[in-house]
């Protein structure tokens, strides 16, 4: 949402979104740019928004902007920034020696938005930069790749960038986050898009408007189900009896370790939506 919205930013404190973007970018005018940084540095450093993940996406490297915002958030309450149009590790070593140097909390994240050519291209070299510890997320950004690549918004047009990315992000440990859906007033279309990027391996929906959220929520959180049965693979790995087994049988199932390693992550995702009421 843009930083420079006072209503926005009010409102923000009342949703059940894990993350909260604080946008001085595309959402903001170019008289409002120091505006909304000062908004968004007072917003993250309030207190008011309880439990949630505060992110603070701030103009391009190429804009005349980037170095106050980068300042700014840097020392800021933000548990991470977002940098938009990255194209290569070059830019994430640049991004992570500015944090270091402004002396960033070491618990302050780098995101970045994957939404140019070269990103897509670039995104394996992208995404291997985790070893310096500071990037931790990778946003897709759908809009602008189309716009860069002259082309439609046609989702299926993506395909091989979303498989690409998502395996570059689970390659180095990275959270990978689908891109936007546009159309607020479709959520039925909004459904089956997350419904989509849940199969594909994202880890959640970056969304533009409030009526979204709920929709989202549902696709990415895991049913009473699946719960059940990761809880049921956890105790039978558990049980002294399957000590040192690799493989065992649950529920009539061939279960693997890899499968105890998907059930601890369901568990995890339920127990943290639980702690924030979500």
């Amino acid at each position: 949402m843009p930083a420079s919205n006072e209503r926005a930013l009010e409102k923000a404190k009342t949703l059940s979104a894990d993350t909260i973007i604080f946008d001085l970018e595309d959402a903001v005018a170019p008289d409002a740019k120091s505006d909304a940084r000062e908004g968004a540095f007072d917003a993250v450093g309030s207190g008011d928004y309880g439990a949630r993940e505060l992110v603070v996406r701030i103009n391009g490297m190429d804009t005349p902007w980037f170095t106050h915002d980068m300042k700014r958030m840097c020392a800021s309450g933000a548990h991470a920034i977002l940098v938009p149009k990255v194209t290569s590790a070059k830019d994430i070593a640049s991004l992570t020696d500015f944090m270091e140097n402004e002396e960033a909390h070491l618990e302050k994240k780098l995101w970045v938005m994957i939404e140019m050519p070269l990103a897509v291209i670039n995104i394996a070299e992208i995404a291997s930069m985790s070893e310096h510890k500071r990037l931790s997320t990778l946003v897709m950004g759908f809009n602008d790749l189309a716009k860069e690549m002259r082309a439609e918004q046609d989702r299926t047009l993506f395909t091989p960038a979303m498989a690409q990315s998502i395996m570059a992000a689970r390659a180095h440990s990275l959270n990978i986050i689908d891109s936007v859906y546009n159309d607020f007033n479709d959520p039925d279309g909004l459904a089956v898009e997350c419904e989509q990027a849940r199969k594909y391996g994202f880890d959640g929906k970056t969304l533009i408007h409030p009526s979204q959220i709920e929709i989202a929520n549902a696709a990415f959180s895991p049913s009473a189900e699946k719960i059940a049965e990761a809880a049921a693979i956890i105790a039978a790995f558990a049980d002294p009896v399957n000590a040192g087994k690799g493989v065992i049988t649950v529920d009539g199932k061939m279960t693997e370790i890899l499968h105890l390693k998907q059930a601890k992550q369901t568990v995890a995702i339920a127990e943290a939506i639980a702690s924030h009421g979500a």
